[in-house]
């Protein structure tokens, strides 16, 4: 506990100071003085003397892990003991890190007479994505007589993780997580047969002879056809780079963040649209090595533990390495899945790579690489040019987005589909890809 002078204590010794300069040019109010200074001096410490009887301070409790979305208001809730008769008020404090913003400096708690614990909910906002330690929490209370504040510090094992914020995202595809069925507001038609047997059944005229199956018309004697049904299942993969070109900086809604995070909020997106689509979805996160492989899988779990496994990503200052990445998903991944790329091939080197070894899973899976454009990356002539100074920066936004097409046209014929998106509707286009696949069943 450590005591710090109150106002009214430092009132006192500010009283007597008149009477000390007194004392000093008249010695007859000496024992005026002395006096009065022991008298403040006794008081003060019966006291203090007094005030750790009256301080029993509780045990404030918090949630080992409080989850709140970056740029949302959020509260951390607290748990103050029931009340032992010696101290049913007193002032709380909470120490927050500087990435997580509070307007609250100190709370008023009134502990109840009842025998019941009071909550304590404390207003904050995550303004970055991570993990943060919270604490210490601060106590404060007023002794018997009002002359010293009695505080004391006590550390909790909690802390904050910041999400991203998918809101505004899902915002935008609302008429998706709304509706249960297959995809959207209307129904889609579904192009093709489907490619899972389903069972056998008599010919009928008009069925093709791909159809037949050829061992059953043996055995019966008459011709048998395979009936197939669309997948409901399948299996879709978000591949993030989170390389040295991650760290780039973009900008939304006027708030800064990097690439990186807009990939992870995307990739959320996504996984929450094939969940809801009834599809197994997975997560890669890679740079020079592989830094997280979640398989395939449903559920509200392994949901959880796709943002959970991405929630604290950072940058690193490498440079991706393709070939690792590529073979270690042609090694674990047996089954054709359709795998979204979110990465920044603007560097000719990286590209080049990317390029090279994408064919080794391009036969068997089908990959569609999305990259972030920055503003103004369009064809010089799109919109009219006002100034010279606007031409030049035409230019180099024409020449960004001839190169993003140039590496696109090289990828085509490998069966990689690969377009330059708007940083504002990422999210957007990925779950319109993905909703496209399905409809094609391209799969």
């Amino acid at each position: 506990m450590i005591p710090v002078p109150s106002r009214r204590l430092l009132w006192a010794v500010a009283g007597l100071i008149p009477v000390a300069a007194l004392a000093g040019l008249l010695p007859v109010f000496w024992p005026v003085g002395v006096l009065g200074l022991a008298a403040v001096g006794l008081l003060a410490a019966l006291d203090l003397l007094a005030g750790p009887r009256a301080a029993d301070f509780p045990v404030v409790s918090a949630p080992p892990v409080t989850r709140i979305a970056r740029d949302r208001a959020a509260k951390i809730h607290l748990l103050v003991p029931a009340n032992s008769g010696r101290l049913p008020r007193f002032r709380l404090a909470l120490a927050l890190p500087e990435l997580i913003a509070s307007e609250q400096k100190v709370a008023e708690v009134v502990r109840s007479a009842a025998g019941r614990p009071v909550p304590v909910d404390w207003p904050c906002t995550g303004l970055r994505r991570g993990r943060w330690p919270i604490g210490p929490v601060c106590l404060e209370t007023d002794s018997p007589w009002g002359l010293w504040q009695l505080r004391r510090r006590q550390e909790i094992a909690a802390e904050v993780r910041v999400y991203p914020n998918l809101f505004s995202e899902r915002r935008q595809l609302a008429a998706l997580f709304l509706n249960r069925g297959q995809s959207g507001v209307t129904r889609r038609r579904i192009v093709g047969r489907g490619r899972d047997f389903e069972r056998l059944r008599e010919y009928q005229p008009g069925d093709s002879f791909d159809e037949v199956h050829w061992k059953a018309t043996a055995k019966r004697g008459r011709p048998v056809t395979k009936v197939f049904q669309v997948e409901r299942t399948q299996e879709i993969y978000v591949v993030i780079d989170a390389s040295r070109l991650s760290g780039r900086p973009v900008t939304v809604d006027g708030h800064a963040m990097t690439t990186l995070e807009r990939h992870l909020t995307a990739a959320l997106v996504l996984l929450l649209a094939a969940s809801r689509q009834g599809d197994r979805f997975g997560l890669v996160v890679h740079d020079a090595r592989l830094r997280t492989f979640l398989r395939a899988s449903n559920g509200a779990l392994h949901y959880g533990a796709c943002r959970e496994a991405v929630h604290a990503m950072e940058p690193s200052e490498v440079t991706p390495d393709f070939a690792d990445l590529f073979a270690t998903i042609r090694s674990r991944l047996r089954r054709r899945s359709l795998l979204f790329f979110l990465t920044d091939l603007s560097d000719p080197l990286v590209a080049e790579e990317f390029t090279r070894h994408v064919r080794l899973i391009a036969r068997q899976h089908l990959v569609l690489v999305n990259q972030i454009g920055v503003p103004g990356a369009e064809p010089v002539f799109t919109r009219p040019v006002a100034s010279d100074a606007e031409l030049y920066d035409r230019l180099a936004g024409h020449f960004q987005w001839r190169e993003a097409r140039d590496i696109a046209a090289k990828l085509q014929p490998l069966g990689v589909t690969a377009r330059l998106v708007a940083n504002e509707r990422l999210a957007t286009e990925l779950v319109g890809q993905y909703l496209q696949v399905k409809g094609r069943q391209a799969l």
